[in-house]
């Protein structure tokens, strides 16, 4: 994660919310209590997105299936964290977020414990803020990891967070400057595993500062995703996660209710069914290696599928 901008308006405010449908442990839930298509798109939708490159493809493939089916769309991607974009959709900046299960139920309840897709998805219903909803989340998934590279592995015996314990005091952790106080991040490793860091240093998740310190030595573990094709191409070790510190990341449409029409609701449905992990790693692959524009990644996957 790189860049970063600041947005308006962040409103407060939240209330528990119930929960809306569920078919087949895929939940729609509504924040605002309210049942049925009591939204509208008819003005349009603003779709935001975080800062690195999977998210604004997610973001530009929500506007083509939307386009497809009618509603008119404006992306304004790379706009900063999750504690920047949660904010801008409760506000009205935004109407629309590609968001990831785990993470959202863990910045909205640190103290959450479902890891499960399934679970996860209901957990939200008490969390979610007035207003908001959460429609069915996607077949694809990316899960942040900590990764190291194979020669500090070999020379401490590390295949696991577990064994980072044995060396508590020694390792640096590069990640995004949120992660520090995050629970997939430095807090949790210090609750669930016990573990000491040298340092903690600032950059990004998955993008080419933590990656590059990772490759140089300035840093001896990496926060990376799931769907990074550098993590192979380099022969970095992802660390296992015996106690389910990271839970399921299943891609899912964060969205303001009173856009959620029937016609917004059967468009990112139909996109979540057919995206899958490998889509989202080779899109990944096509803007970060193959250096092509994110809005035109996803056209052509969406035109390929028959569904932009």
């Amino acid at each position: 994660m790189n860049r970063r901008t600041a947005l308006t308006t962040l409103l407060a405010g939240a209330s528990a919310p119930l929960l809306a449908a569920c078919s087949s442990g895929i939940t729609s839930l509504k924040g605002d209590g309210a049942g049925g298509d009591s939204g509208s798109s008819s003005g349009g939708l603003v779709i935001g997105t975080a800062n690195f490159t999977e998210n604004q493809v997610l973001g530009y493939l929500y506007a083509g299936v939307l386009n497809a089916a009618g509603v008119k769309t404006t992306v304004r991607p790379n706009l900063g964290s999750r504690e920047i974009v949660v904010p801008a959709l409760r506000s009205g900046d935004i109407d629309l977020l590609p968001e990831y299960q785990g993470s959202l139920l863990l910045y909205l309840d640190k103290k959450a414990t479902a890891t499960e897709a399934g679970a996860m998805q209901n957990a939200l219903a008490t969390v979610l803020p007035d207003g908001l909803e959460v429609l069915p989340y996607a077949a694809a998934e990316d899960r942040d990891t900590f990764a190291v590279t194979r020669q500090t592995a070999d020379r401490y015996g590390l295949k696991s967070l577990a064994d980072l314990r044995k060396v508590n005091g020694k390792l640096t952790l590069g990640a995004a400057a949120e992660m520090k106080k995050r629970v997939v991040g430095v807090v949790g490793l210090k609750d669930r595993y016990g573990v000491e860091l040298k340092e903690f240093k600032a950059l990004d998740s998955s993008g080419p500062l933590v990656k590059g310190a990772l490759k140089k030595g300035d840093i001896d573990i990496a926060n990376v995703f799931t769907t990074d094709v550098d993590t192979a191409e380099n022969g970095w070790v992802l660390l296992a996660d015996p106690k389910n510190l990271i839970p399921a990341q299943h891609v899912v449409p964060l969205i303001a209710a009173r856009k959620a029409d029937s016609k917004v609701r059967k468009a990112l449905a139909r996109l979540g069914n057919a995206l899958t992990t490998p889509d989202l790693t080779e899109l990944n692959r096509l803007v970060d290696k193959e250096k092509q524009d994110p809005d035109r990644v996803a056209a052509a996957w969406l035109k390929k599928r028959k569904l932009g």
